[in-house]
């Protein structure tokens, strides 16, 4: 082949596609590529976009990211986004100003952010790709209302459609896409394993070993979306509105008035795991999920230091450590670990649900954030039915019971806070 054949080559995306990154055969207005994460779904979206392009001229594209620095970022200037899957030839003009892509054939893309759902009431499009739709600000309806004003907006050309990808999260608007039965709605589904070839080695490794098994990893590797356990205490939707992405690093930065490790202890060092929840107090106060420390298949010795190393990298306040499995052994084997371990006993006198329901609450007051993402420690909290019952993983919710001590400490323990008082 000569220069240009093998340049061109090298952009021939039909050649290279797998067959579920290519549009489906039948008619279909919103395709929707719901798979893991690694799966090649922003080169499907952006491959799309540019065929769009290039065969539709004077076509109005919108691009629809959850912010526009992710849109610029990801699906424009990224390494798999519109500008780095087209020919050097027909590179489309960028002008970050106006927030657009223009081709020479009159076709253009423009930005928008679903957090601001008002910025989609007008404009008209042929086209549209959204990207990460169930990553899109749920709070107020954000994400819905983004969504229906792009879908009213849509009626330029002869054919609208819609492209939209994302990883599965149990978020209103990517249900009810995935429940549409109507044959307007084309859906996609995958794993980060269909991509295996494109993906480092060491990576799959890594998430097989730290997300294989977990509720997490069915849907963030999988691509399964994960429903709500019927009658749940908590449920993914409200854990996803709890959910910080950072936290302050120290405590010096004043950030935190208290922070308590819970404790569940297990029965023996082949049952269950040990339950080691760390959560902290903030000034204005709510409470923070800041690590889960928990191991499994512990000694009384490797779960008492694990405890001890929580506690010296956190600089704990307090640890609350349940007493009905060995009552004074629980404190001696944490006091051999740790003499100044500042350890305080309490006897669950309830049920596991009845302890939890009141922390339960705290959550859907918005008065309890998670500080990240803690697979196992969520797919348990998932798993506590209301009136009793336990439908999560593994034998019984120890993460879930440590949790629920420390918040217990934190926010319903009736704590006296100094203050001057005018006599």
């Amino acid at each position: 082949m000569s220069d240009e054949e093998r340049e061109a080559f090298a952009y021939h995306w039909g050649l290279f596609a797998r067959a579920e990154q290519l549009p489906p055969r039948s008619p279909w207005r919103i395709w929707l590529i719901c798979a893991g994460r690694g799966f090649g779904k922003t080169r499907a979206g952006a491959e799309w976009v540019r065929q769009v392009a290039r065969t539709t001229p004077g076509a109005r594209i919108a691009l629809v990211g959850a912010s526009l620095s992710e849109v610029r970022s990801i699906m424009v200037e990224g390494e798999s986004g519109v500008l780095a899957v087209t020919p050097p030839d027909r590179t489309p003009q960028f002008e970050p100003s106006n927030r657009r892509l223009v081709w020479d054939n009159g076709a253009q893309a423009l930005f928008y952010s679903a957090g601001e759902p008002e910025a989609l009431r007008g404009p008209q499009h042929s086209h549209a790709w959204c990207d990460e739709i169930a990553k899109w600000d749920s709070a107020g309806e954000r994400a819905t209302k983004a969504w229906d004003n792009l879908l009213m907006g849509l009626r330029l050309g002869p054919v609208q459609q819609v492209v939209a990808t994302t990883t599965p999260r149990a978020v209103p608007l990517l249900r009810r896409l995935i429940d549409d039965r109507s044959k307007d709605v084309a859906v996609t589904r995958g794993s980060t394993y269909d991509n295996a070839d494109n993906l480092p080695p060491a990576f799959l490794r890594h998430m097989e070993r730290s997300f294989g098994g977990s509720a997490l990893g069915r849907q963030e590797l999988d691509g399964v979306l994960l429903r709500d356990v019927e009658g749940a205490l908590w449920n993914r939707s409200l854990i996803e509105k709890c959910r910080r992405a950072s936290f302050p690093a120290n405590r010096e930065e004043g950030a935190w008035r208290r922070i308590v490790i819970g404790v569940d202890p297990p029965a023996s060092a082949h049952g269950d795991a040990c339950g080691i929840v760390v959560c902290a107090l903030a000034q204005d106060g709510t409470a923070e999920v800041l690590a889960d420390r928990s191991v499994e298949r512990a000694s009384p010795e490797r779960w008492a230091r694990a405890v001890a190393d929580a506690s010296d990298e956190w600089s704990a306040d307090r640890v609350i450590a349940e007493a009905n499995q060995g009552g004074a052994m629980v404190e001696s084997v944490l006091r051999a670990a740790s003499v100044s371990l500042p350890v305080k006993l309490v006897h669950a006198s309830r049920g596991k649900v009845a302890r939890a329901e009141p922390i339960a609450a705290l959550y859907e007051a918005g008065r309890v954030f998670h500080a990240g993402v803690f697979a196992r420690l969520e797919d348990e909290m998932c798993g506590l039915m209301v009136g009793g019952g336990y439908e999560g993983p593994g034998r019984s919710p120890d993460r879930a019971d440590a949790l629920v001590y420390a918040l217990h400490e934190l926010m319903l323990v009736n704590l006296s806070v100094p203050h001057i008082r005018r006599l």
